[in-house]
């Protein structure tokens, strides 16, 4: 809860309006299912989307977010190692 607060005072410089205690079941539930570092990468990631960045909407999307953002990592990763293996075979071309 606290690192979510962190993160929107940072985006609109102003202390997010919730009922801690109500909201903190959900991010228990959340840290129950994808574990705590999970999380804090997740909330990194949903301030950087468009989205309304309330806790209600994160709780109900967060495991579609967690799927669409591994998903990223993974197409990066392969992108990065056939942009390499392209860079070879043009380097290989020339000589």
């Amino acid at each position: 809860m606290s690192y979510y607060e962190k993160l929107y005072r940072i985006k609109y410089d102003t202390k997010p309006r919730m009922n801690r205690y109500s909201l903190k079941w959900g991010m228990v539930d959340v840290v129950d299912s994808i574990g705590y570092d999970r999380a804090k990468e997740l909330l990194d990631y949903f301030f950087t989307t468009p989205a309304s960045h309330t806790l209600e909407f994160f709780y109900k999307n967060f495991d579609s977010m967690d799927v669409f953002e591994r998903r990223m990592k993974e197409d990066r990763a392969r992108r990065a190692i056939i942009l390499k293996q392209t860079e070879q075979r043009v380097q290989e071309a020339r000589d």
